[in-house]
């Protein structure tokens, strides 16, 4: 669905404006970079067969660090494989081994329904690689006070979907794997959460995002990444983003 009172919902705005970006600004390139590189880390050996599918491409480049993965985006967009939505996987029961996600769990309108698929179309050991918005108490003050998406926290499962960029919570990924996450073991008791911790306080901010100018030199980028891992240990109060990693176990 586009909202056609939002540029941010019309695929014009992913397709070009935010591939230009990302090709554009060196340190918010560095940083996709390095998620990619997450992503594939949190996966065990897989052979160039391997089932993997990332949803909500965008305007990135997975590709570039996995060549094989599938990518995908809700919107019609040029640089994408195949367009389909999270919450209904055109792939068998137990085919699928990881999905990745960056910054999209939060903008599913139903989590549940992107979770009952996933359920159904990893194979067991497969998994769901997601990094996501943090509510950490900086993180919350960030997207609180200075980010245009909603954030909610106090909010449920879902939300009444206006356009796929436009609508969001950003406290979801909090909510479904750490305010309900009896909820959660309950009702997808194969997907288990062996991983869920916030990072990255800083550089996204100096990055500028999609949104705003780079805020210092791309030559201090090594300089960052040094003082975020010597934060690390404050990573639970200070993180703007979570790495949530899911299992499928057997029946």
């Amino acid at each position: 669905m586009v909202n056609p009172r939002n540029p941010l919902d019309d695929p014009e705005t992913t397709d070009r404006i935010h591939r230009s970006i990302l090709a554009r600004k060196p340190f918010l390139r560095t940083l996709y970079r390095e998620y990619y590189l997450g992503f594939r880390s949190w996966l065990p050996p897989l052979g160039h067969k391997a089932v993997l599918i990332e949803l909500g491409s965008g305007g990135g480049f997975l590709k570039e660090v996995m060549p094989h993965a599938l990518t995908s985006d809700v919107m019609p967009l040029s640089g994408i494989d195949v367009r389909m939505s999270g919450a209904a996987l055109p792939f068998r029961a137990r085919s699928v081994d990881a999905i990745f996600l960056l910054d999209a769990f939060h903008h599913f309108p139903s989590v549940a329904g992107f979770l009952a698929e996933a359920d159904r179309c990893l194979k067991v050991g497969g998994r769901v690689v997601m990094m996501e918005p943090a509510n950490t108490i900086w993180g919350r003050f960030i997207y609180g006070n200075f980010h245009h998406e909603p954030f909610a926290p106090a909010d449920g499962w879902g939300f009444t979907a206006a356009g796929p960029l436009s609508s969001a919570n950003g406290a979801l990924p909090w909510i479904v794997f750490a305010r309900d996450r009896a909820r959660f073991e309950r009702e997808y008791p194969r997907l288990r959460l062996i991983r869920f911790r916030a990072h990255t306080p800083l550089r996204y901010l100096l990055s500028g995002g999609f949104s705003r100018p780079q805020l210092v030199p791309s030559f201090t980028i090594p300089f960052w990444a040094l003082l975020e891992r010597l934060l690390a240990p404050l990573a639970r109060w200070t993180g703007m983003f979570y790495w949530i990693v899911l299992e499928k176990a057997g029946a």
